[in-house]
């Protein structure tokens, strides 16, 4: 699988159309994939916002970005489903557990259990 460096955070991998048909079933794969994982569309507002907290935090999401993938949609719709929101991005997974959109990562930040969610994943060491 190609890597492609996203601007100054983390790792844009673009998603594989595998034989992997159900769309829940492929989040669930690509989350536990690596220690931090940002579901995102790259004009997203959100998505830059917390792509840019991880950045500024030393953490190296892996970032799928659902407007380059051609099913894209398909997985938007079970972030929605799995979010229990009409607001389907960002969606963040830390050690392959669902922490929610920006507003969970965001409340997780200032309640200051963000840090030790990404330690507890590998993704921060200090």
């Amino acid at each position: 699988m190609q890597y492609h460096q996203a601007e100054s955070w983390g790792y844009y991998v673009p998603m594989r159309t595998s034989m992997i048909s159900d769309p829940l079933e492929k989040v669930a794969r690509l989350a536990s994939g690596s220690a931090v994982v940002v579901f995102s569309i790259s004009s997203c507002c959100m998505c830059h916002a917390v792509k840019r907290l991880f950045c500024g935090m030393g953490v190296n999401p892996t970032v799928y970005e659902l407007d380059h993938d051609p099913r894209g949609k398909e997985i938007e719709k079970a972030l929605m489903r799995l979010i229990g929101n009409s607001t389907s991005v960002p969606v963040v997974f830390i050690g392959g557990k669902l922490i929610g959109a920006m507003d969970r990562v965001m409340a997780s930040h200032i309640s200051g259990t963000l840090v030790p969610l990404l330690k507890e994943a590998g993704a921060l060491w200090l």
